[in-house]
């Protein structure tokens, strides 16, 4: 069976888009952790917390390293394979874009090359400040990002053009209440998968026996409780997130739960056995809690939520029952428009991420609790808990996003119910005029690329990790025994 183009472009930019935000949460999320480590040496002068510095610091320049070459390619891709995309919203999409590389990246890149080559030739206040401007750009990088995304879910402040969005207002765009909402939901989740890479590296050392053990302790302590406030983060901000969907994107939400048809009040679908798949739900039994999907969409137990069913024509009315006859299209010209997402993504991503996060803190939670009092447990089971965890959140992310893009479709960006008429586009229409064959080079280039990255990345963490404190501070132990600290770094 021959492979449309369209498939092919949003394969390529799924591997290469979910890679690349395996990178992003945790190099948000550690960089603060490290400069908060760094900010506790400077004001106590404990070598604990330089220790733990300039370990998770390598660690993250690592990490930082690989984000970068690998979200280079994402800017590409816009004009590789979605160049009618790019056409259509580049008045509006640019210019977040431009200000995440010229303001935010610029600052990022240049205090973090401070704090690299800085140690020992600035003044520490100094040094420790280009940590928290590295750090504190980083976030405004992300902001911005989130400010482009933003605008394909909910687009604002501009009009229609000659049948394309100009900007009128980039306040409109950078204050969209979507990336307000957005916004603190990534950043816990990158707190999330940051606690967890503490909690689940310093408790594999703990287990090891490894030196320096006031560093893993301190680092599993901070960890766990950084990971417990990032889970709280995330349940609140994503409640309020959920809320502005079902109002913005109501086909989605209804997708998130297998809602196929309109109930008042509306269940909470906590687990379902059948075949999600069917727009119908005639086969499908769920395990609900009564009048909680209610009450999450509207903040009231007996509110109506619509369901699959009944969004469908209302969709088509607004927005057509058809696709246009355009040989672009490919298989899709003159078909009819399916507005309901794949459900089985929608509605198993939506639990999986939440499952994955609360995995996350309650696995952080168990390791405080177990090297309480100065116990270590020496059992296999507790280095396969401690190392397992660590991939929980960063699961948690991706299948958050996978659920948040696919959840969309069949827009690429997506109509605003309040907004101006005519801002919105399929994903069918936005696809570049390439041929299959062009496409799925491309694709497996990249693809091939990106395994080869990330065979390096995993070569050089485990290697730092491996390593430990010594790894990055060969005299570090000589130099506490010289000094005859209070807190010994060995056991």
């Amino acid at each position: 069976m021959a492979v449309d183009v369209l498939d092919l472009a949003r394969w390529q930019f799924g591997i290469t888009t979910v890679y690349h935000f395996l990178m992003v949460p945790l190099t948000i999320g550690l960089s603060l952790l490290v400069a908060g480590m760094q900010t506790a040496w400077v004001r106590t002068g404990d070598r604990k917390y330089y220790a733990m510095t300039k370990f998770w610091g390598k660690l993250l320049l690592i990490n930082f390293a690989m984000g970068v070459v690998t979200g280079i390619v994402q800017e590409f891709q816009f004009g590789m394979t979605w160049s009618a995309y790019s056409r259509f919203v580049g008045d509006v999409f640019g210019a977040p874009l431009a200000m995440e590389g010229l303001v935010a990246f610029f600052v990022e890149s240049t205090f973090l090359g401070l704090w690299i080559f800085g140690w020992d030739r600035l003044p520490k206040k100094v040094h420790l400040a280009c940590a928290w401007a590295f750090s504190t750009a980083t976030m405004a990088s992300a902001y911005f990002i989130l400010a482009a995304n933003s605008w394909m879910q909910h687009p604002v402040g501009v009009e229609l053009v000659d049948g394309r969005p100009r900007l009128t207002s980039i306040w409109a765009v950078l204050g969209n209440n979507t990336v307000l909402a957005a916004f603190p939901h990534t950043i816990f989740g990158a707190f999330a998968v940051a606690g967890a890479f503490l909690v689940g590296i310093a408790a594999w050392h703990l287990w090891k026996r490894s030196d320096d053990g006031p560093v893993w302790r301190s680092s599993v302590k901070l960890g766990t409780w950084v990971g417990v406030v990032a889970f709280t983060g995330l349940l609140i901000s994503g409640d309020f997130q959920g809320k502005l969907m079902f109002e913005q994107q109501p086909m989605k939400m209804a997708a998130a739960e297998a809602l196929c048809h309109t109930e008042e009040p509306a269940a909470f679908s906590v687990f379902a056995v059948g075949d999600v798949s069917r727009p119908d739900c005639e086969s499908v039994k769920s395990i609900t809690v009564p009048a909680l999907l209610s009450f999450l969409a509207h903040n009231d137990f007996s509110s109506q939520v619509k369901g699959i069913q009944d969004l469908v024509p209302e969709y088509q009315a607004k927005y057509g029952t058809n696709y246009p006859v355009d040989e672009r299209l490919g298989e899709l010209s003159g078909k009819p428009i399916d507005y309901v997402p794949l459900l089985p993504v929608t509605y198993w991503g939506f639990r999986l991420m939440i499952g994955f996060g609360a995995i996350a803190a309650g696995v952080g939670l168990l390791v405080l609790w177990l090297i309480r009092g100065g116990r270590v447990p020496t059992g296999r089971w507790f280095r396969l808990l401690a190392l397992g965890s660590i991939a929980t959140p960063f699961l948690g992310n991706s299948f958050g996003w996978v659920f948040t893009e696919m959840g969309r479709q069949p827009f690429v960006v997506v109509p605003n119910p309040t907004g101006v008429d005519g801002v919105w586009m399929f994903t069918a229409r936005a696809v570049s005029n390439s041929t299959p064959g062009e496409v799925l080079t491309s694709l497996i280039a990249l693809t091939l690329v990106y395994g080869v990255l990330a065979c390096v990345e995993v070569f050089l963490v485990r290697r730092y990790v491996r390593g430990g404190v010594a790894g990055v501070l060969p005299d570090h132990n000589k130099t506490e025994r010289k000094d005859d600290d209070v807190l010994s770094f060995a056991y």
